[in-house]
């Protein structure tokens, strides 16, 4: 019998209906498949963990307290509407009131200590999903099917200490994971792991990034050698664009991983950006689905891109709320290390640099940034570099642009098409702040003032008929 896993996102246990709809959907496959489920927790509830966090960090226990009573009467109401047995649900509710009281010890000890670390922000927003797997799990054994509920940390799945993007062990994971799961799927057992979650080597509670229930899907796709991977979520796939900029937005039925990287990466809704790393080296097929239309087959991410069609340009994506941020110094040419400096300064303050461009004279460099880290990334930058031989004559920066990403593996190799993409542009009369291409040649970045992002990626979208079958 093959083996798939499934991965629910917030949307689709985000109540209790929706809940059911999930149980539906494992038993409609479970006569087909071996499955393992993985779930993310209620939408909403991360964002709030972590606010409580912060907040419980300035010492008030009465905030904590109403912020613990809150999210047990929310899982309570989700209890109620997804499982018909009232002996499942006192089991579910039992579980849920002892993870709830461990939560509140924790957030209790964050007031008293007024400290909040990486490695307790981790514990804490690892609550999310360890409330919503037990529901699932619940659900599940109301729909007559035999399942068992694990923790990521209880599934086998081993990461290094880098607290909030931790990393697998691969190795050590694929062995843990085959020998605790692997025997339950043999016999026909669903497991039902938290995404999201997993431990160090000394057990304690890590997790991968947000939004790393994908990530926690393909880890354990991996290591149980699974036929596919279903990321199942409120859209029907990977779309041309967004379809709230360009209501001609089509599916795409079919990407492979490095077009499917390029647009996760470029904020396409349905994956996490690591999530295709370990798939794509076993390559494991993943499949895009949305809960609430199952009859659509979604996206399918392979190693080859379709080969039956010679389209250069699948897509075209808008990204907002980025900034430039432009470093000049006449004495930066030729000076070993200076391009490293400004790189070092903002990885020490957690800043992720999304683009870089840089003129052969070396005389600056423009990098995008996420625009809420501008004002933390001007002042460290003209503290670090004024401290060191003044390489800087000037920081400057632009709040209001947007990033347009052009992606298709078929891009690479194909004359004029650069040329093309900016005749567009041009013709729409708009100037263009930065440009930027990998290697890779999969897709084309440029940075325009974001009030034209809009009428871009329209023009782009028509140009290469990407709203045509």
């Amino acid at each position: 019998m093959k083996k798939v896993i499934m991965k629910f996102g917030g949307t689709s246990v985000g109540t209790g209906e929706n809940i059911r709809q999930v149980a539906n959907i494992v038993t409609h496959y479970s006569k087909e498949y071996r499955i393992t489920v993985v779930v993310s927790a209620l939408a909403g509830v991360t964002n709030k963990l972590l606010e409580i966090a912060c907040q419980a960090k300035k010492g008030d226990e009465k905030l904590v307290k109403t912020f613990t009573d809150e999210l047990l009467q929310k899982h309570k109401e989700t209890v109620t509407s997804a499982i018909t047995s009232k002996v499942l649900q006192e089991k579910v509710n039992q579980i849920i009131e002892e993870i709830i009281v461990e939560l509140g010890k924790v957030l209790t000890g964050i007031c008293y200590v007024g400290e909040l670390t990486a490695k307790s922000k981790d514990y804490v927003v690892s609550f999310g999903e360890r409330l919503s797997a037990p529901i699932v799990w619940g659900t599940i054994q109301d729909h007559n099917l035999e399942t068992q509920c694990f923790t990521g940390r209880e599934a086998g799945i081993v990461t290094d200490s880098n607290f909030g993007e931790a990393d697998p062990l691969m190795n050590f994971t694929i062995h843990l994971v085959r020998e605790r799961l692997g025997p339950l799927l043999e016999k026909g057992v669903i497991p039902v792991v938290t995404g999201f979650i997993a431990a160090n080597q000394d057990g304690v509670v890590t997790t991968v990034g947000r939004g790393g229930s994908d990530y926690t899907a393909t880890i354990l796709g991996v290591a149980l050698s699974v036929n596919e991977v279903w990321i199942w979520t409120d859209v029907d796939g990977i779309l041309t664009t967004d379809p709230k900029l360009v209501s001609t937005a089509r599916l795409l039925p079919q990407l492979s991983y490095q077009e499917a990287a390029e647009m996760a990466i470029f904020g396409a809704k349905a994956m996490h950006p690591r999530a295709l790393g370990p798939v794509s080296k076993e390559n494991i097929p993943v499949r895009i689905r949305n809960t609430f239309q199952p009859e659509n087959l979604g996206t399918l991410i392979t190693k080859e891109p379709i080969s039956n069609t010679e389209q250069a340009v699948k897509a075209v994506a808008m990204i907002k709320n980025v900034a430039m941020l432009n470093v000049n110094g006449a004495t930066m040419v030729g000076a070993p290390g200076s391009y490293a400096k400004v790189f070092d300064t903002l990885g020490k303050n957690n800043i992720n640099i999304m683009m870089i461009a840089t003129a052969i004279s070396e005389a600056n460099i423009s990098v995008i940034i996420k625009r809420s880290m501008l004002s933390r990334a001007i002042s460290n930058i003209e503290i670090a570099l004024s401290e060191r031989g003044g390489l800087v004559s000037e920081v400057t920066a632009e709040d209001d642009v947007a990033v347009i990403a052009v992606v298709g593996a078929y891009m690479k190799g194909s004359l004029g098409l650069a040329s093309k993409i900016f005749d567009i542009v041009a013709k729409k009369g708009i100037n263009i702040r930065m440009i930027a291409q990998g290697s890779s040649e999969s897709n084309i970045s440029f940075v325009v003032k974001e009030k034209d992002g809009i009428e871009i990626v329209k023009a782009i979208h028509e140009e290469f008929n990407l709203d045509k079958t």
